[in-house]
């Protein structure tokens, strides 16, 4: 089991950082690469623990203590079979993944745990490096032909899968590149997009079709798509965001973040925005409401296009530094968390309500009028209640103000209406084992879950991949 003294002999060290200063100045990864040996040396941190709960605190169920042995006897062929046997995609996890996995370590009891995301990362990238990540071209085919619709984590998972199985797949996207929140949703600092197109053509090679600028529901008829395939899997995200319905809400320079996040991503691809509907915050002053890492990323752009002054607001009291008694190990710990763009210029603010936007006489925003508040435990209920308090009212001036309060639901105009989906209470595709109410149809991501992790994405790619392939097989 690795190096059976590594959690005594080396402290928990992640990739260093470029330093903020110099890092908002461009959209590249912001670490630094590391070196092998101390790749080495974090993978012989992980101990002989018996009952490995990091198997568990991942979605995906990744078999870590097994990869990190292999990485520290430098079997970097081995470790990716194992690392891939569970993962599609671990050059996205191992960047972009809360890793739950790690607040499960059983390392993280008694010191810091194992970086395993990091270390992910690594034999991900040393596979492409090593030429171990190749296209299968030999694959047998079934004479299935399945639809894929949507081309975020839990698609393009599901779409692999499905071709590894030896179906048909067409994955059909409405925007002009495939990659979904991979694509237009997280920024080029935290995921720059060749790692997307580098995995999309072994995926190519190995014989899915991409189909971009292709709305099922809207430019291709979806009966006629369900008809002309044994198949159909949904994974169209949950896309309809939270609102904030205040007055003032019309009042111009009020977005939400996903509209501000695409513009970014595409401006740096050399797309020319149009001034009439840019959102440029270069000198003005940035207020970011909701303190998730939607937010985080609104933050990191608006460092990186020059705004004057930014402001994170979030309804909820601020965490504590440490796991309360009621979040013991080996739950997700409910702690503060300071991102790499709050570390790039941000006033963070807690328990703060938004009460109403302030317009500055010509139809923009100019400030938002907010109001502390307090929350308290119920004691019949157990639950938590907000109190406003009193005298606590004022401004926040605000030339933009993004919205990043979460998502509600699938957009139901279009495919869904037009399949006939049914939708649970909370406005997901409802499902048994993936399977919507029509039986060649299955569903999988946010769009069926709800809101949530990449991780959980490309876990649900797979399932639904595994139901469609048991349906097919009769």
């Amino acid at each position: 089991m690795a190096d059976p003294r590594g959690f005594l002999k080396y402290k928990r060290e992640v990739p260093a950082a470029r330093p903020p200063v110099e890092r908002i100045h461009d959209y590249r990864e912001i670490y630094i690469e590391d070196s092998k040996e101390h790749i080495l040396q974090q993978a012989s941190r992980c101990m002989d623990c018996g009952v490995p709960f990091c198997h568990s605190g991942c979605p995906l169920g990744n078999v870590i203590p097994d990869f990190n042995d292999a990485v520290y006897r430098e079997q970097w062929g081995e470790a990716f079979e194992i690392l891939r046997s569970t993962n599609n995609f671990p050059e996205f996890t191992g960047r972009i993944c809360p890793a739950p996995c790690e607040s499960s370590c059983v390392l993280g009891l008694h010191s810091l745990p194992v970086t395993i995301e990091h270390v992910e990362k690594s034999i991900a990238e040393k596979a492409h490096e090593l030429g171990y990540y190749t296209a299968n071209k030999e694959i047998e085919r079934t004479g299935k032909s399945v639809a894929v619709i949507g081309s975020g984590p839990s698609g393009l998972a599901a779409a692999d899968q499905l071709n590894k199985q030896g179906h048909t797949v067409t994955l059909y996207e409405r925007n002009d590149k495939i990659g979904g929140l991979l694509r237009y949703g997280i920024p080029d600092f935290k995921l720059e997009k060749w790692v997307i197109d580098r995995r999309i053509k072994i995926m190519e090679d190995e014989g899915v079709t991409f189909l971009t600028n292709s709305n099922v529901g809207q430019d291709i008829d979806a009966l006629e798509l369900m008809n002309s395939h044994d198949a159909l899997v949904l994974c169209g995200g949950s896309t309809i965001p939270r609102d904030l319905p205040i007055p003032g809400r019309e009042l111009k320079g009020v977005h939400f973040a996903m509209e501000y996040l695409e513009q970014c991503n595409r401006r740096n691809y050399g797309t020319k925005m149009d001034p009439s509907v840019e959102i440029n915050p270069e000198g003005k002053n940035v207020l970011v409401i909701g303190g998730g890492d939607t937010g985080s990323d609104c933050v990191g752009n608006s460092a990186r296009l020059g705004a004057k002054q930014i402001v994170q607001i979030e309804l909820l009291a601020k965490p504590p530094v440490d796991r309360s008694e009621r979040n013991p190990w080996p739950q997700w710990p409910m702690i503060l968390r300071t991102s790499s763009s709050h570390e790039e210029g941000c006033e963070r603010q807690w328990a703060v309500l938004s009460k109403e936007f302030v317009s500055d006489g010509h139809g923009r925003v100019k400030a938002l009028k907010v109001i502390e508040v307090e929350w308290k435990n119920d004691p019949v209920t157990g639950q938590n209640k907000m109190m406003e308090k009193a005298g606590t009212e004022r401004e926040i001036l605000c030339d933009f103000v993004f919205l990043a309060m979460g998502y509600l639901h699938p957009q139901f105009e279009g495919l869904l209406k037009s399949l006939g989906i049914e939708v649970d209470a909370r406005g997901n595709v409802a499902d048994k084992n993936y399977q919507t109410n029509i039986p060649k149809v299955f569903s999988a991501g946010d769009m069926r879950r709800g809101q949530s992790l990449v991780v959980w994405a490309i876990t649900e790619g797979r399932g639904a991949a595994k139901a469609v392939g048991e349906y097919l097989a009769g």
